[in-house]
Protein backbone atom coordinates (compact mmCIF):
# COMPACT_ATOMS: atom_id res chain seq x y z
CA UNK A 1 0.00 0.00 0.00
CA UNK A 2 3.17 2.36 0.80
CA UNK A 3 4.39 1.45 -2.54
CA UNK A 4 1.18 2.15 -4.11
CA UNK A 5 1.02 5.71 -2.52
CA UNK A 6 3.84 6.65 -3.30
CA UNK A 7 3.74 6.18 -7.01
CA UNK A 8 0.18 8.37 -6.58
CA UNK A 9 1.62 10.96 -4.61
CA UNK A 10 5.07 11.80 -7.25
CA UNK A 11 2.49 13.31 -9.90
CA UNK A 12 1.11 15.58 -7.56
CA UNK A 13 4.64 17.12 -6.29
CA UNK A 14 5.88 17.23 -9.78
CA UNK A 15 3.01 18.99 -10.66
CA UNK A 16 3.00 21.40 -7.35
CA UNK A 17 6.78 22.60 -8.27
CA UNK A 18 5.96 23.36 -11.98
CA UNK A 19 3.16 25.39 -10.75
CA UNK A 20 2.79 28.54 -12.56
CA UNK A 21 1.09 30.03 -9.65
CA UNK A 22 4.09 28.35 -7.09
CA UNK A 23 6.51 29.50 -9.64
CA UNK A 24 5.38 33.65 -9.44
CA UNK A 25 5.19 32.96 -4.93
CA UNK A 26 8.59 31.64 -5.16
CA UNK A 27 10.22 34.42 -7.71
CA UNK A 28 8.17 37.05 -5.75
CA UNK A 29 9.54 35.54 -2.22
CA UNK A 30 12.86 35.81 -3.69
CA UNK A 31 12.34 39.51 -4.95
CA UNK A 32 11.57 40.47 -2.01
CA UNK A 33 14.42 38.41 -0.02
CA UNK A 34 16.88 39.48 -2.05
CA UNK A 35 15.87 43.45 -1.25
CA UNK A 36 15.59 43.06 2.55
CA UNK A 37 19.47 41.29 1.67
CA UNK A 38 20.78 44.24 -0.03
CA UNK A 39 18.59 46.52 2.76
CA UNK A 40 20.76 44.68 5.17
CA UNK A 41 24.24 45.08 3.60
CA UNK A 42 23.85 48.82 3.21
CA UNK A 43 22.80 49.54 6.89
CA UNK A 44 25.90 47.40 7.57
CA UNK A 45 29.37 48.80 6.95
CA UNK A 46 31.77 46.93 4.36
CA UNK A 47 33.25 43.71 5.70
CA UNK A 48 30.42 42.94 8.28
CA UNK A 49 27.99 41.09 7.20
CA UNK A 50 24.44 41.04 8.89
CA UNK A 51 23.75 38.57 11.63
CA UNK A 52 22.20 35.01 10.87
CA UNK A 53 18.17 34.67 11.69
CA UNK A 54 15.53 32.32 10.97
CA UNK A 55 14.11 33.05 7.17
CA UNK A 56 10.25 32.53 7.33
CA UNK A 57 7.16 34.60 5.77
CA UNK A 58 6.99 36.68 9.16
CA UNK A 59 10.19 37.51 9.54
CA UNK A 60 10.16 38.61 5.77
CA UNK A 61 6.81 40.32 6.52
CA UNK A 62 8.55 42.50 9.61
CA UNK A 63 11.79 43.18 7.18
CA UNK A 64 9.60 44.08 4.37
CA UNK A 65 7.85 46.50 6.63
CA UNK A 66 11.15 47.48 8.25
CA UNK A 67 12.52 48.22 4.96
CA UNK A 68 9.54 50.37 3.20
CA UNK A 69 9.37 52.37 6.91
CA UNK A 70 12.88 53.41 6.96
CA UNK A 71 13.28 53.98 2.98
CA UNK A 72 10.20 56.45 3.60
CA UNK A 73 11.66 58.33 6.41
CA UNK A 74 15.22 58.50 4.43
CA UNK A 75 13.06 59.97 1.50
CA UNK A 76 11.52 62.49 3.87
CA UNK A 77 14.96 63.40 5.59
CA UNK A 78 16.38 63.80 1.91
CA UNK A 79 13.36 65.86 0.98
CA UNK A 80 14.12 68.46 3.80
CA UNK A 81 17.93 68.46 3.68
CA UNK A 82 17.47 69.69 0.35
CA UNK A 83 15.27 72.33 1.18
CA UNK A 84 17.21 73.23 3.70
CA UNK A 85 20.08 73.43 1.76
CA UNK A 86 18.42 75.23 -1.05
CA UNK A 87 16.58 77.63 1.91
CA UNK A 88 20.22 78.68 3.27
CA UNK A 89 21.34 79.04 -0.27
CA UNK A 90 18.87 81.75 -1.09
CA UNK A 91 19.77 83.43 2.46
CA UNK A 92 23.01 83.07 1.93
CA UNK A 93 22.50 85.10 -1.54
CA UNK A 94 20.24 87.37 -0.18
CA UNK A 95 22.93 88.37 2.49
CA UNK A 96 25.56 88.81 0.19
CA UNK A 97 23.67 90.94 -1.80
CA UNK A 98 22.78 93.26 0.52
CA UNK A 99 26.36 93.61 2.21
CA UNK A 100 27.43 94.50 -1.16
CA UNK A 101 24.84 97.07 -1.63
CA UNK A 102 24.73 98.30 2.06
CA UNK A 103 28.36 98.38 3.27
CA UNK A 104 29.93 97.48 6.45
CA UNK A 105 28.17 99.91 8.62
CA UNK A 106 24.75 97.38 8.62
CA UNK A 107 26.45 94.38 8.97
CA UNK A 108 25.07 93.83 12.74
CA UNK A 109 21.39 94.78 11.28
CA UNK A 110 21.55 92.81 8.75
CA UNK A 111 23.02 89.56 10.78
CA UNK A 112 20.01 90.33 12.69
CA UNK A 113 17.64 90.39 10.12
CA UNK A 114 19.78 86.97 8.61
CA UNK A 115 18.36 85.64 12.24
CA UNK A 116 15.07 86.44 11.35
CA UNK A 117 14.40 85.42 8.04
CA UNK A 118 16.12 82.46 9.02
CA UNK A 119 13.79 81.63 11.57
CA UNK A 120 11.28 82.63 9.67
CA UNK A 121 12.03 80.21 6.73
CA UNK A 122 12.40 77.08 9.08
CA UNK A 123 9.20 78.11 10.64
CA UNK A 124 7.37 78.29 7.27
CA UNK A 125 9.32 75.22 5.64
CA UNK A 126 8.11 73.13 9.18
CA UNK A 127 5.18 70.38 8.65
CA UNK A 128 2.15 70.67 10.71
CA UNK A 129 3.98 67.53 13.19
CA UNK A 130 7.49 69.63 13.61
CA UNK A 131 5.81 72.47 14.38
CA UNK A 132 3.39 70.95 17.09
CA UNK A 133 6.45 69.34 18.34
CA UNK A 134 8.75 72.81 18.00
CA UNK A 135 5.59 74.10 20.42
CA UNK A 136 5.33 71.72 22.80
CA UNK A 137 9.18 71.96 23.49
CA UNK A 138 9.04 75.76 23.90
CA UNK A 139 6.24 75.69 26.43
CA UNK A 140 7.74 72.72 28.32
CA UNK A 141 10.83 74.66 28.48
CA UNK A 142 9.31 77.64 29.51
CA UNK A 143 7.67 75.64 32.24
CA UNK A 144 10.69 74.19 33.04
CA UNK A 145 12.50 77.85 33.89
CA UNK A 146 15.38 76.32 31.50
CA UNK A 147 17.05 78.21 28.95
CA UNK A 148 18.10 75.19 26.57
CA UNK A 149 15.82 72.82 26.02
CA UNK A 150 17.48 69.57 25.69
CA UNK A 151 15.03 66.28 25.95
CA UNK A 152 17.03 64.59 28.07
CA UNK A 153 17.37 67.35 30.83
CA UNK A 154 13.87 67.73 30.15
CA UNK A 155 13.15 64.18 31.18
CA UNK A 156 15.27 63.84 34.23
CA UNK A 157 13.20 66.95 35.08
CA UNK A 158 10.02 65.28 34.49
CA UNK A 159 10.69 62.13 36.45
CA UNK A 160 12.30 63.97 39.38
CA UNK A 161 8.82 66.44 39.30
CA UNK A 162 7.06 62.96 39.03
CA UNK A 163 9.17 61.60 42.00
CA UNK A 164 8.27 64.83 44.05
CA UNK A 165 4.55 64.62 42.95
CA UNK A 166 4.03 61.09 44.20
CA UNK A 167 6.15 61.82 47.75
CA UNK A 168 3.91 65.09 48.17
CA UNK A 169 0.92 63.18 47.22
CA UNK A 170 1.60 60.08 50.04
CA UNK A 171 2.22 62.92 52.58
CA UNK A 172 -0.85 64.53 51.73
CA UNK A 173 -2.80 61.15 52.18
CA UNK A 174 -1.00 60.63 55.62
CA UNK A 175 -1.95 63.88 56.72
CA UNK A 176 -5.70 63.32 56.03
CA UNK A 177 -5.72 60.42 57.46
CA UNK A 178 -3.85 61.42 60.68
CA UNK A 179 -6.28 64.65 60.90
CA UNK A 180 -9.39 62.15 60.63
CA UNK A 181 -7.76 59.93 63.57
CA UNK A 182 -7.39 63.80 65.56
CA UNK A 183 -10.82 64.63 64.31
CA UNK A 184 -12.54 61.31 65.50
CA UNK A 185 -10.65 61.30 68.93
CA UNK A 186 -11.80 64.73 69.44
CA UNK A 187 -15.66 64.18 68.88
CA UNK A 188 -15.18 61.19 71.23
CA UNK A 189 -13.22 63.51 73.92
CA UNK A 190 -15.93 65.76 73.38
CA UNK A 191 -18.83 63.28 73.54
CA UNK A 192 -17.26 61.95 77.04
CA UNK A 193 -16.75 65.74 78.72
CA UNK A 194 -20.34 66.07 77.61
CA UNK A 195 -21.28 62.92 79.61
CA UNK A 196 -18.96 63.25 82.94
CA UNK A 197 -20.68 66.65 83.01
CA UNK A 198 -24.22 65.62 82.78
CA UNK A 199 -26.24 64.92 86.00
CA UNK A 200 -25.21 61.28 86.20
CA UNK A 201 -21.90 62.45 87.40
CA UNK A 202 -22.71 65.11 89.48
CA UNK A 203 -22.27 64.84 93.46
CA UNK A 204 -24.74 65.00 95.73
CA UNK A 205 -25.46 68.10 98.04
CA UNK A 206 -25.27 66.39 101.51
CA UNK A 207 -22.01 64.19 100.19
CA UNK A 208 -19.88 66.00 102.10
CA UNK A 209 -22.28 65.87 105.55
CA UNK A 210 -22.70 62.47 104.39
CA UNK A 211 -18.66 61.35 103.98
CA UNK A 212 -18.05 63.29 107.54
CA UNK A 213 -21.04 61.13 109.65
CA UNK A 214 -19.49 58.07 107.75
CA UNK A 215 -16.07 58.86 108.73
CA UNK A 216 -17.10 59.75 112.78
CA UNK A 217 -19.30 56.45 112.66
CA UNK A 218 -16.14 54.39 111.17
CA UNK A 219 -13.73 55.91 114.02
CA UNK A 220 -15.78 54.84 116.55
CA UNK A 221 -16.44 51.36 115.22
CA UNK A 222 -12.26 50.97 114.65
CA UNK A 223 -12.26 51.91 118.70
CA UNK A 224 -14.83 49.59 120.02
CA UNK A 225 -12.89 46.82 117.30
CA UNK A 226 -9.47 47.74 119.18
CA UNK A 227 -11.24 47.31 122.63
CA UNK A 228 -12.84 44.03 121.02
CA UNK A 229 -9.47 42.74 119.94
CA UNK A 230 -7.71 42.99 123.48
CA UNK A 231 -9.74 41.62 125.69
CA UNK A 232 -9.58 37.90 124.55
CA UNK A 233 -5.55 38.99 125.10
CA UNK A 234 -6.76 39.78 128.76
CA UNK A 235 -8.91 36.63 129.23
CA UNK A 236 -6.11 34.28 127.97
CA UNK A 237 -3.80 35.89 129.94
CA UNK A 238 -5.99 35.16 132.98
CA UNK A 239 -6.42 31.96 132.09
CA UNK A 240 -3.21 30.86 132.13
CA UNK A 241 -2.72 32.37 135.43
CA UNK A 242 -5.08 30.32 137.04
CA UNK A 243 -3.96 27.03 135.25
CA UNK A 244 -7.16 26.07 133.79
CA UNK A 245 -8.56 22.28 133.15
CA UNK A 246 -9.17 20.75 129.72
CA UNK A 247 -12.98 21.32 130.41
CA UNK A 248 -12.26 24.94 130.87
CA UNK A 249 -10.50 25.38 127.99
CA UNK A 250 -13.22 23.76 126.44
CA UNK A 251 -16.01 25.93 127.58
CA UNK A 252 -13.69 28.73 126.72
CA UNK A 253 -13.27 27.66 122.87
CA UNK A 254 -16.80 27.80 123.13
CA UNK A 255 -17.16 31.22 124.26
CA UNK A 256 -14.36 32.24 121.75
CA UNK A 257 -15.82 30.95 118.55
CA UNK A 258 -19.13 32.24 119.73
CA UNK A 259 -17.39 35.75 119.93
CA UNK A 260 -16.06 34.85 117.07
CA UNK A 261 -18.65 34.57 115.32
CA UNK A 262 -20.35 37.54 117.20
CA UNK A 263 -17.40 39.94 115.88
CA UNK A 264 -17.84 38.39 111.66
CA UNK A 265 -21.56 39.15 112.67
CA UNK A 266 -20.25 43.13 113.55
CA UNK A 267 -18.21 43.03 110.64
CA UNK A 268 -20.69 42.17 108.19
CA UNK A 269 -23.01 44.73 109.62
CA UNK A 270 -20.06 47.60 109.60
CA UNK A 271 -19.62 46.45 105.96
CA UNK A 272 -23.55 47.33 105.64
CA UNK A 273 -22.70 51.21 106.53
CA UNK A 274 -21.53 51.28 102.87
CA UNK A 275 -24.90 50.88 101.91
CA UNK A 276 -26.48 53.47 103.62
CA UNK A 277 -29.75 55.54 101.80
CA UNK A 278 -29.05 58.69 100.59
CA UNK A 279 -32.01 60.10 102.56
CA UNK A 280 -29.89 61.33 105.91
CA UNK A 281 -33.46 60.58 107.72
CA UNK A 282 -33.57 56.57 106.72
CA UNK A 283 -29.51 56.55 106.99
CA UNK A 284 -30.00 57.63 110.66
CA UNK A 285 -32.66 55.41 111.44
CA UNK A 286 -31.08 52.38 110.06
CA UNK A 287 -27.81 53.64 112.01
CA UNK A 288 -29.63 53.86 114.96
CA UNK A 289 -31.09 50.38 115.07
CA UNK A 290 -27.76 49.23 114.05
CA UNK A 291 -26.57 50.52 117.25
CA UNK A 292 -28.85 49.39 119.34
CA UNK A 293 -28.10 45.90 117.64
CA UNK A 294 -24.53 46.76 118.21
CA UNK A 295 -25.16 47.79 122.09
CA UNK A 296 -27.38 44.08 122.70
CA UNK A 297 -24.15 42.32 121.63
CA UNK A 298 -22.18 44.10 123.65
CA UNK A 299 -24.05 43.77 126.96
CA UNK A 300 -24.14 40.00 126.50
CA UNK A 301 -20.70 39.84 125.52
CA UNK A 302 -20.07 41.81 128.71
CA UNK A 303 -22.31 39.65 130.92
CA UNK A 304 -20.43 36.83 129.80
CA UNK A 305 -17.64 38.25 130.66
CA UNK A 306 -18.11 38.95 133.96
CA UNK A 307 -19.48 35.73 134.65
CA UNK A 308 -16.37 33.88 133.15
CA UNK A 309 -14.29 36.65 135.18
CA UNK A 310 -16.00 35.71 138.71
CA UNK A 311 -15.92 32.18 138.05
CA UNK A 312 -12.39 31.90 137.17
CA UNK A 313 -11.20 34.81 139.77
CA UNK A 314 -8.70 33.25 141.91
CA UNK A 315 -10.34 36.00 144.72
CA UNK A 316 -13.13 34.07 144.88
CA UNK A 317 -11.61 30.82 145.34
CA UNK A 318 -10.02 31.83 148.90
Amino acid sequence: MAHLHGHLSRPDESAAIFSPSVARIAASTARDWSHVDSWLASKFPAGRPPPSFERNQHTLKALLALATANEAADEQRQLLARADASALQALEENRDRSRTESGPDNHALHSDLFRNDLITLIQRELPREGTNALDCLAKVAIQARTAVAEPEHLGRDFVSLQGSLFELEQLVDRLDSLGRHIKREADQTASLLRTWRGERFRPHPDSAKQNLDLQRKLKSMSSHLDDLRDRPTTETFLANATHPTIEHVSLEEKDLLALLSCKKELDAQIAAFEGLPNDPTKARSELDALRRQLQTYASRRDAVFESLVERESPVRRR
